[in-house]
């Protein structure tokens, strides 16, 4: 069984270099400062929400029906990758991701008013922003 590499340090939480590489066919063994893949250290969770964006061909809402989540939801977990390849995002985008939420909660309620859901229901969609 092989295990996932760590891509923090668990001390400190410093990335970690990867110094030693060997194959496990031959046994050579090749020592240096290597660079890891940007992806590889993203969370699970992070890594499985970037094959499901990219089968997806970027379309949110093909992410939003294959997930179940609401396009907020889809927003901050795209967000979430950004920051996670150590890019920024910016606060218009921030703003703009709370007003969505705020905006999907509201139709939430909505349709719970109306009848159209189950509070059970509600509250799973509301959990899921």
């Amino acid at each position: 069984m092989k295990y996932k590499a760590p891509g923090k340090c668990p001390v400190c939480g410093e990335k970690l270099s990867i110094t030693k590489l060997s194959c496990p066919r031959c046994s050579t063994a090749i020592e240096g400062d290597f660079q890891p893949c940007e992806f590889c250290r993203l969370p699970g969770e992070d890594l499985e929400f970037v094959k499901v964006f990219i089968r997806c061909r970027g379309n949110i809402k093909d992410v939003e029906k294959e997930l179940g989540i609401s396009y907020p939801t889809v927003r901050g977990k795209l967000d979430s990758v950004i920051r996670g390849l150590g890019y920024e995002v910016s606060s218009k985008e921030l703003v703009k991701e709370s007003e969505d939420k705020t905006a999907a909660r509201n139709e939430i309620l909505d349709q719970l008013s109306k009848g159209e859901i189950s509070p059970k229901e509600a509250t799973e969609r509301i959990k899921n922003l």
